[in-house]
């Protein structure tokens, strides 16, 4: 970045600053402005949007992609037990263990009211108060005719290559009303 002194003044890519306002231009992205913070915030509510379309979409790809590759995936509060078998490490691995069990399951899935908080230029993290309605297939496995449910999805987030991801998804269940 080319910076020079002018007198009291300084300038950065041409602008003119003046020299107290000079302190909050930052040379590096160490350090973020609320600008910077409320464009990661929207971004991040734009993936969630994503990840809640893609899963009643059942676009598998496009779910995945919301997903740091590393990702942890921890359903087993959501469950009424510590069942381990909901606890699953990587993105692949996450859709291919839920594709199957949705895939003849109407969806719908609503977040709401996010708490986001950016930690760093490429971490943050948040909660989301959600509540979701299935309707399985007659032939489904799956132990119930209707399942509505409420809780709180707990999330980390990491950008990557520019891009937010999920890093860690947790979901808290309040309440479930099933048939």
């Amino acid at each position: 970045m080319d910076s020079r002194f002018i007198g009291p003044y300084q300038t950065r890519k041409n602008v003119l600053v003046a020299p107290n306002a000079a302190k909050a231009i930052y040379s590096e992205r160490t350090a973020m402005d609320r600008l910077d913070k409320l464009e990661a915030v929207e971004e991040i509510r734009a993936l969630k949007a994503r990840y809640f379309r893609c899963m009643d979409m059942k676009d598998w790809a496009g779910l995945e992609a919301v997903f740091a590759p590393d990702l942890v995936a921890d359903f087993r509060a959501a469950t009424g037990g510590n069942d381990d078998s909901q606890l699953t490490h990587g993105a692949a691995a996450y859709v291919a263990k839920l594709a199957p069990i949705l895939q003849d399951v109407v969806t719908v899935h609503h977040g709401h009211m996010p708490e986001i908080t950016v930690e760093s230029p490429d971490t943050a993290h948040g909660v989301w108060a959600m509540e979701d309605k299935l309707w399985p297939a007659e032939n489904s496995s799956l132990p119930f005719r209707r399942m509505h449910g409420y809780g709180h999805y707990h999330e980390r987030y990491m950008r990557l290559e520019g891009e937010w991801r999920i890093a860690e998804i947790r979901l808290t269940r309040l309440r479930v009303d099933a048939e």
